[in-house]
């Protein structure tokens, strides 16, 4: 962290600062290579404080057209974009983060400000916006000419504008002079502008269903958007008639025929709608033991959703591991990452049926410390979007159920360990107590197998005491390499508690360095008791404890005559009564009153019959006992006119 921050500030991407009235917390994220990312969470910082900045993204048929009679086509990235900007000074307080050095501002546009599409896309439109044959969206600029020459004119002039602004591009993600391009959904050609098959590519090659359950996800799926489906009942009684519970799975031609045939209705008109970045937007996605599915989709004038395009994908084997919550956040940051040109610098809605997710990844919600930090990650991720999170009970959630439980059959790529959690397990190999073993004592915990599976298939409502401080934690836990985590600390079971215990307080680091140290690393139920418990039962840790330190006497003042200021306190029980003992601090006069029992209303009884010999005093001392901080002692001093002075807590010296 420390080398991320030097990084940063030697950049003069980061400068620090001494104060600030903002200050968004950090979000640290690993990378594979080990190295960490500093990312600010402004979720509940300028996010939330800001003016929506209201500079309109372009018009999808605006940019068309300004492609039209293109015959190649050249598509620039650019390197860290908004971070090309730099900020002026009025505004790099806002985005001040706060680390274990200090304050930081950023001095250039930061991810994750809410602002930043609209800042960026106003930015680079009056940079290019003059040019013809250019096309501008946030990041991405396309660029094509009615011939080569003139292709190439406009490209120099685009790149010619772009270094004297000094903005740099990303060179492996251009492509020049090709002679079609995918861009916003479409695929962009001399011939024409026609929609990309791999929108609804999701529901035309998706498998055949295998069983009951998987035939009910898709029927589900069609049945959502019924409605704009003609004669459906018919089409799909071959299907409907494999549901029958006296009728043995018999998937055969008749079956075959309906499935393809709903497949080509749900990628067709009159379903299929244009994407037009002036409709509501709405992003359904969910999750399966073995697929992720996502349905981008417009909200119609009369109020029904109308899809856009389609897109699914199966698990990988480590995925396939993932908590049930992983999953279903993992299906939201596939159909974010998925239809990321459609949904960028533009509001939009997700629809999940996981309630959980609202809380982890709610716009208006802080990243949870205690996540697992997979979650933190896809939460920082998802930072960058404007959106809303709304809850859809599953029995409504049918277009992506259906999706997720058909994924396409594509080779992806085995999903790494990520960094921060291989670093983990690493260190526990090497501990002590390995992670395997961790893993052996979960397996045959009554308690923690249980909560693991729970974890890892959803976690149905149980009022077992046992379960009650993880089920509290449900959004937080997550399962790695077979072990429990919550957040990045492992959960240990029972049967190494004890060991794990001893180990941290080998070197007797005392109740609060013990727990600082357990934090790091380690959970169970009760931990801190434990731990408690243990430096109080240890004779070298009570030997060796920090006493606290003598502060300097300072005496009180001498009165200049008697009675001016009392010392009062009790002494007992003798003999099963109290003693109100009063001391003059002037002439040292002691009265001595016993009472049955030390009561205020016995206190301020014995203090009149002494007042009402010597006189009222200016000043009364006594310690912080509820007899003489009472709302009932405080009145009948402040009746008398008394100073009521305490003295310092746990600390009788102090009374004189």
């Amino acid at each position: 962290m420390d080398q991320a921050l030097q990084r940063l500030v030697s950049e003069g991407t980061l400068e620090p600062v001494r104060f600030s009235e903002w200050a968004a917390p950090i979000v640290p994220v690993v990378k594979r290579d080990g190295s960490i990312r500093v990312c600010g969470d402004y979720k509940l910082t300028v996010n939330q404080a800001a003016l929506v900045d209201t500079y309109p993204l372009p018009l999808v048929q605006d940019m068309f057209a300004s492609l039209s009679n293109g015959k190649t086509f050249t598509k620039l990235d650019l390197a860290h974009a908004y971070q090309q900007l730099t900020l002026d000074a009025d505004s790099r307080p806002y985005t001040t983060i706060n680390t274990h050095k200090g304050l930081f501002q950023y001095t250039r546009l930061p991810f994750g400000v809410s602002a930043a599409p609209a800042i960026f896309q106003r930015t680079m439109e009056s940079l290019l916006g003059d040019l013809p044959h250019v096309c501008i969206y946030l990041d991405d600029i396309l660029v094509t000419g009615e011939s080569e020459s003139a292709h190439l004119q406009n490209l120099a002039a685009v790149l010619d504008r772009l270094e004297t602004a000094g903005i740099r591009l990303k060179r492996e993600k251009c492509s020049f002079m090709i002679p079609k391009v995918e861009y916003l959904g479409h695929c962009i050609s001399a011939d024409g502008i026609h929609p990309i098959p791999e929108k609804v590519r999701a529901v035309l090659e998706a498998p055949a269903p295998t069983d009951v359950s998987q035939l009910r996800s898709f029927l589900g799926m069609i049945n959502y958007y019924g409605k704009f489906l003609p004669n459906l009942a018919t089409l799909l009684r071959p299907l409907y008639d494999l549901l029958q519970t006296s009728k043995t799975w018999s998937w055969k031609s008749p079956q075959e025929q309906a499935f393809k045939k709903a497949k080509e209705l749900l990628s067709t008109a009159p379903l299929l709608t244009h994407y037009e970045s002036t409709r509501p937007l709405i992003l359904s996605c969910d999750a399966s033991p073995y697929g992720v599915g996502a349905v981008l989709s417009h909200r119609a004038e009369d109020n029904t959703e109308r899809p856009v395009a389609y897109a699914s994908r199966t698990l990988t084997a480590a995925e396939k591991k993932y908590a049930q919550l992983d999953k279903e956040a993992l299906g939201i940051v596939f159909g974010v990452k998925h239809f990321h040109q459609y949904l960028y610098g533009r509001q939009f809605t997700i629809l999940t049926d996981h309630k959980p997710l609202q809380y982890l990844l709610g716009e208006t919600k802080g990243i949870p410390p205690m996540a697992s930090a997979r979650i933190q990650r896809w939460a920082l991720m998802l930072s960058a979007y404007r959106y809303e999170i709304r809850y859809k009970p599953g029995a409504d959630h049918a277009n992506a159920d259906g999706l997720s439980r058909l994924p396409l059959t594509n080779h992806i790529a085995e999903v790494p360990i990520p960094g921060d959690v291989l670093l983990l397990f690493r260190t526990l190999e090497g501990a002590p107590i390995r992670a395997a073993q961790i893993r052996q004592w979960t397996d045959t915990d009554p308690v923690l197998s249980r909560v693991r599976r729970n974890v890892l298939g959803g976690w149905v409502t149980s009022n077992d005491p046992e379960l009650q401080p993880y089920q509290s934690r449900a959004a937080e836990l997550s399962v790695e390499d077979g072990c429990v985590l919550w957040g990045s600390r492992v959960v240990i079971p029972a049967k190494g508690r004890e060991g794990i215990v001893s180990i941290l307080h080998e070197q007797h680091p005392g109740v609060t360095r013990i727990k600082r140290l357990a934090r790091g690393y380690v959970w169970w139920p009760g931990i801190d008791k434990q731990l408690e418990l243990a430096v109080r039962s240890c004779m070298q840790c009570q030997e060796h404890q920090r006493l606290p330190s003598k502060a300097p006497m300072h005496p009180w003042e001498w009165p200049e005559r008697p009675w001016v200021r009392l010392h009062i306190d009790y002494a007992g029980p003798i003999k099963g009564k109290m003693v109100l003992v009063i001391v003059d601090s002037h002439s040292k006069w002691i009265e001595a009153c016993v009472v049955s029992s030390a009561t205020s209303s016995a206190t301020i009884e014995k203090l009149q019959t002494v007042f009402a010999t010597h006189g009222l005093p200016e000043v009364l001392v006594s310690d912080n006992a509820t007899t003489f901080t009472s709302e009932e002692f405080e009145s009948f001093v402040r009746r008398n006119g008394i100073r009521h002075v305490t003295s310092a807590p746990y600390h009788p010296a102090s009374k004189g």
